[in-house]
This record gives C-alpha cells, structure tokens and sequence, in this order.
C-alpha cells in the first residue's frame, strides 16, 4: 500500500480500513508486540506439543518470522485470498503459529475436530472445498478415507507422532527459506479468518464463520479475567492442554495472550500430569480449564504429587456449576485465592455470560453445585432471556426463555447454510438455544438446552445422529438420546431404546455397535431398554418427560455406566 496515493481523506461512511497501517487482523497478534517485547517468550510447546527441533519455545520476533514464512508458503503454492485451509490437527505450536500465517495471508483457516466420525469429515471437506490441508502424523490413519471420499489431499504433515504422509512435505521443509518479512495482503477486520465447526440440532455440525473482529473482541474481553491478579498485564502466562485448534477457546486464551504481551503454554491433549508440570515449571498464572471435572483431575494430581501450584491466579471453566469443594481444594494446592469465572458460552457467542464466583460469593455459596448460576452478560454483550414469542422474562423471575445476544463479538453466520443462519440470527438477536432463568437480582441461571444437543466432554453431539445410529441395531425398535447429568462428562451421552418384538437388547454389543460408527465423545455411554417412549400425539418424544422417567428410574435403582469406557478414538 502506498500511503501517499491510497489514503481516502473525502469519504466519512463506507470505509474499508485494510492497510497495514490501521487495519484488524489476526495475522498482525505477533508482529504488533515484536515492536515493544520482541525478546519475551510466547509460546511455549509442553512436551509433545512441538514437531519442530527448536520450535518447543519461541520469542514473539521468532514467532512472527514464523507465521510469515507460512503466509508465504501458502501464497507460493497457489493457494489465494479467501481459499480454505483444511487442518486435521491437535494442539501444537506449528498448528498455532499456522493460523496466523493464514490469517497474515488472507486464507481461511478450517481446522476439523479429529474426534469427528469419517463420514462427517466428508461432508465437512465437501462443504468447504479446501483449495490446502494440513495434517498432523499421527492423525493421518483414521482420516485418511474420509479426505478420499472428499476428493481432499493433504499437502503438509506436522510430524507428531510420526513421519510426513505419503505425497506432503513435512511442516519445517514446507517454510524452510521463505521469506522472513511480511505478505503484501489486505485484510479487513470484518474479512472471515476461521471456520469453526460447531454442532447443532442437525446431523452435520455448522461452520462457524469467525472474523477477524470477531476474534480481536473475544481476546480482549477475555484478557480481563486472565489477568486478574497480577501487577502488570505483560505477566501474564496461560496454561491450556484443551482443544485450542478446532475449539473457539482460541479466542479465548491463544488470542488474550498475545494482545497481552504475555506467554502462551500449551499442552498436546487433556492431560492433568501435564497441566501441573506447566504451572509449576513455567509459573503459569491463568487456566483455560474446562469442566470442574477437568479441573479436578488437575487438583487430584497435584494432591497425589504432594505439589502446589503457587503461580496461579485465574481458571476459567464452563459447562456446569462448581462444587465449593473442588474451590477449597484447588486454592489449597495452589496456597491462596483463586479467581474463577464460569461462562456460559457457544462458539457463535464466545463472550457471552459470566459468573465470577468471589464477586457472588454468597450466591455462588447458597445454590452451588445444585444450581448452575451463569452470572450476567459481559459488558461487550447485550443479552436477554426471551420466550417464545420473543418477550423478555426478566420480569418472570423463575420463568424459561432462551438466551439472545447482540454484540460486536459474534460469529458472521454458518458458511453455506444460510437456512440455519437466519433461523439463529432473527429480530436482531442471535438465539443461542440454550435456556435460562433470571433471577430477581438479574442473574442468569442455567436451565437446559431448547435444542436436544448433549455436551458431554465438552463436545456436542447431535442426539438424531446417535438415533439413527441405534435404530441400525437389528435389536433396536424405537431409539431416542438424552444427556444425563454426569461427574466426569458434564452430559452423559445416554440411549433409550425400545427392543423390537421378540428381541433381547444387549447393552455392550448395542454400545459396540455404535463405537464402530460414530466418534468416541457420540457414542453412549449406557444404553437402557424401556417399554414405551414417552410421544406427543403426532410421534415426538418428550425428551424432558424421558429425563424425569430415568432419573426416577435410577433413584430406585442405582446403576454403573460405561463412562470409564469413553474413548477418543
């Protein structure tokens, strides 16, 4: 860009601000701080988490020349402005650094959850058209059919985990004698830099369409929290071994980081030995947590170890309420208080709702873990709890509606799904399907979901997709799946079936069945045979009366679950 010809001086509506010199992209996260802190750490790989000799630990200067010889690579390859970037890949530094290269270069990121099944990785691949992929090793078998069927042929193999694939060139190869410098690409704020994948009601998840702007809000409004604390915010060091990836806790923890100045640690995969060896070897200050049930599993190893956690200051966790037990323990391994903060959060509304416990300490004390008490919308968020014809009930203290946002920092819509799109963003909200109550103080309190979407592990599966499986099981008559209340899980996935006549369900094989069609995180995690579903007269099943059947059923009769079973593969 040439400043001295292209700067518009006339023109006061209409603006498309793009230049290197004003411009909002993500690709900018790392080269904005090599200016002030080019020799400060930001990233670092946990071990396992890098494939590149030297790439485990990276200042923001190395970083930044990085994701510019990636933006060139992309570009020397053909790929364009707007194409789509496959990536099959879990957490590593290559894979971060690789979406801001794409971001500097224009390209849409489109990292796939490798946990999906092989037919909806097609799908996926079909919708989107990849004009590049990028896989992981070690993610490659599995997959490898699903990209056939596709047409799709990765072009680039971050080796974790094992050698480059067939026909790729390794990751360090790919960027090897790329220019160091910057890409000469427009990008505007407003421009899609991502496509997340996210499920819904229907069989197929939506692709989530994420702008820059979109991102840039999320990071700021999450660096709030995160740098709860500590003096200056520069100190910040967060930790995460969640999915960073293909998750939208991206923007939520990669993204707070770097407009920080601070240091990002991450983890391969979910792993609580892993996560206290961060806090205590990198004194990370500030959690990407999860479930409670994820952050006991960190607590209960640092107990076993006989280790305390004295660095950290923040965890921020969604998914369900936080016994006050599983505080006391926490702040006692890390020696002092801890700042949490649930959310109530979707990959289209990232910043949403927000309940810091220590500001509602005597609510937080008086309804949790029974009540899920989500807090009040973010002060970048308008946010209401409507019913159905669109009235608020914050007047309705103790009355359902489902929760709508309004705000910068929304997702643009589902990519090709423009049915879907409108349906979700109507009447100026985005309708989120999940359902709450407020209270008379103007808290938000979580009641379910309007949608039939199990999260279980903090994934969401779609109960018609699990049905259809089930219904394949020449046992199975009538099938229907709900998500029961678990410790580990959040939701366990659960089918009730209805054996047909003159058959006998067997539980294992109907759950085996499953496990060899669908992902690890859809398949059930117990299967029970009933008589009878409860129907509306036109055929539906009434999934909260089915609900309250089998919470009545195993108060009577207690019963084991395959949850230990779950498996990601």
């Amino acid at each position: 860009m040439d400043l001295d010809t292209d700067l518009d001086t006339t023109t006061l509506v209409g603006r498309r601000a793009d230049g290197r010199h004003e411009r909002l992209s993500l690709g900018d996260l790392l080269e904005r701080v090599v200016w002030s802190r080019p020799e400060r750490t930001a990233l670092v790989g946990h071990p396992g988490a890098s494939a590149v000799p030297g790439c485990d630990r990276l200042t923001y200067r190395q970083a930044d020349e990085a994701a510019n010889r990636i933006a060139h690579a992309l570009l020397d390859s053909g790929v364009r402005q707007g194409d789509r970037m496959a990536m099959l890949c879990d957490n590593s530094v290559e894979a971060l650094l690789l979406k801001i290269g794409a971001a500097k270069a224009g390209v849409v990121a489109a990292p796939l959850n490798p946990l999906m099944a092989p037919d909806v990785l097609t799908a996926l691949l079909g919708r989107v058209e990849p004009a590049f992929a990028v896989v992981d090793a070690d993610l490659w078998g599995r997959s490898a059919a699903a990209f056939e069927a596709a047409g799709a042929r990765p072009a680039v193999t971050i080796e974790l985990g094992g050698s480059a694939v067939a026909d790729t060139v390794g990751f360090s190869d790919w960027i090897a004698g790329r220019p160091a410098t910057e890409v000469d690409v427009r990008v505007h704020g407003d421009d899609i830099c991502e496509l997340l994948f996210s499920s819904g009601t229907t069989a197929l998840p939506k692709a989530v369409m994420v702008s820059h702007t979109y991102a840039y809000m999320c990071g700021y409004s999450f660096a709030l929290p995160l740098t709860r604390g500590l003096a200056h915010a520069d100190e910040l060091r967060v930790g995460t071994f969640l999915p960073v990836v293909f998750h939208g806790g991206h923007m939520a923890s990669v993204v707070p980081t770097f407009l920080c100045g601070g240091t990002l640690v991450v983890g391969r995969r979910h792993d609580p030995a892993g996560t206290v060896d961060a806090v205590v070897t990198e004194g990370v200050t500030a959690l990407w947590a999860g479930s409670p049930q994820l952050v006991e599993s960190v607590v209960a190893h640092a107990e076993r170890a006989g280790v305390t956690l004295p660095s950290l200051r923040v965890g921020i966790f969604a998914w369900r309420s936080m016994d006050p037990a599983l505080r006391t323990r926490l702040e006692t391994v890390a020696g002092g208080a801890v700042e949490l903060v649930e959310i109530l959060a979707q990959t289209e509304a990232l910043v949403g709702v927000r309940f810091a416990l220590r500001q509602w300490e005597d609510t937080y004390l008086a309804t949790a873990p029974e009540q899920n008490v989500v807090g009040l919308p973010d002060p970048l968020v308008a946010a209401d709890v409507v019913d159905a014809v669109g009235r608020s009930v914050r007047d309705r203290p103790g009355v359902p509606g489902e929760v709508v946002y309004r705000s910068p920092a929304l997702a643009a819509g589902y990519y090709r799904d423009p049915e879907a799109t409108r349906e979700a963003f109507r009447d100026g909200w985005f309708h989120s399907g999940d359902s709450c109550t407020v209270r008379e103080d103007g808290l938000f309190v979580m009641v379910d979901r309007f949608k039939d979407i199990v999260k279980s592990g903090g994934e969401n599966v779609s109960s018609q997709r699990v049905e259809s499986v089930l219904l394949g099981h020449p046992t199975v008559e009538r099938a229907a799946v709900i998500g029961v209340p678990d410790e580990r899980w959040g939701e366990a996935v659960t089918g009730v079936v209805v054996a047909r006549p003159g058959a006998v369900v067997d539980e294992t094989e109907v759950i085996a069945h499953c496990r060899a069609r669908l992902a690890g995180y859809e398949t059930p995690k117990r299967v029970v045979v009933v008589d009878a579903l409860p129907e509306t007269v036109g055929g539906k099943v009434r999934k909260h009366a089915l609900r309250a059947q089998l919470a009545e059923q195993d108060a009577a009769v207690p019963h084991l679950t395959n949850g230990d079973e779950w498996t990601t593969a």
